[in-house]
C-alpha cells in the first residue's frame, strides 16, 4: 500500500546517509563480488566509455551562478555544460563493475585507470581511447588493447582496397564488443530517465550514479 512508501524526509535522509560514509561505493562492490562468486561477471574484460550528463547553465539561482565543478565541452559541433560519467563494463555480460564522475570537460583517457579492476585480458573503447596504453599508469598492465581506429587511418587507402576492407571488418568485430557499455547508457538515461543532474556538486551525485549503476543489474 502507499502507506508503506518512504516519505520524502525518510528519502532525503537516506541520500545524504549514503553521501556522508560513501557507501554507494561499496553496496557497487559487493553487488559486484556476489555475481562473480555466481560466475555472473567472469572479468576477462572490460568495455570503457563515457557518457554526458547535462546540468542547468543558468545563473538564475540563490548563488546567482553555474555549479562550479559541472563545465562546457564540445562534442562533434556542440557544446555541452554539465558532467560525464565514465563506466567500465564486464565484456561478457554488459554488467557495470565500476563508475567514476567528473566534470564534462574531463578527457575520457585520463580516467580508465579507475575503470579496471586488474584482472582483465583486454580493453575495449572507442578512438576517443586512443593511445590510453602508451600512458604511464599502464605500462606495466600486460594486457590487449582493444581501442576503434580512427576511419582516417584506412580510408586514405580507398574505400574499396583490400586494406580498408579489413579494417572495416576487424572494427566491426571490435563494435560489437563495445556495444554492451551502450545498453547501459540506455538505462540509465531513458528507462531511468537520468539525462540531468538535480544536485550541485559531483559529491551529491555521485551515489546516485552508482545506485543507478546497480538498478541496471534487475534489468
Amino acid at each position: 500500500s502507499l502507506d508503506r512508501i518512504a516519505d520524502e524526509t525518510t528519502i532525503l535522509n537516506f541520500r545524504r546517509l549514503l553521501e556522508k560514509h560513501e557507501l554507494a561505493g561499496g553496496i557497487l562492490q559487493v553487488i559486484n563480488g556476489y555475481l562473480g562468486d555466481r560466475g555472473l561477471m567472469l572479468c576477462q574484460g572490460t568495455v570503457v566509455d563515457a557518457t554526458i550528463i547535462h546540468a542547468p547553465s543558468s545563473t538564475k539561482n540563490k548563488d546567482g551562478k553555474r555549479d562550479p565543478e559541472m563545465h562546457q565541452t564540445k562534442k562533434g559541433n556542440q557544446y555541452f555544460f554539465g558532467m560525464k560519467a565514465h563506466i567500465g563494463v564486464d565484456a561478457e555480460s554488459g554488467l557495470v563493475h565500476s563508475l567514476v564522475g567528473t566534470a564534462a570537460n574531463v578527457t575520457d583517457m585520463t580516467q580508465v585507470d579507475q575503470l579496471l579492476h586488474g584482472e582483465e585480458t583486454y580493453v575495449c573503447g572507442d578512438a576517443g581511447y586512443t593511445g590510453v596504453d602508451k600512458r604511464a599508469e599502464h605500462q606495466d598492465r600486460q594486457m590487449i588493447w582493444s581501442i576503434a581506429t580512427r576511419p582516417s587511418r584506412f580510408k586514405k587507402h580507398g574505400e574499396k582496397s583490400l586494406i580498408a576492407r579489413v579494417y572495416r571488418k576487424i572494427e566491426f568485430t571490435k563494435a560489437q564488443l563495445r556495444a554492451k557499455v551502450e545498453h547501459t547508457f540506455r538505462v540509465i538515461k531513458r528507462q531511468f530517465g537520468y539525462t540531468k543532474v538535480r544536485f550541485r556538486g559531483l559529491a551529491k551525485k555521485a551515489p546516485r550514479n552508482r545506485l543507478l549503476a546497480i538498478g541496471e543489474v534487475r534489468l
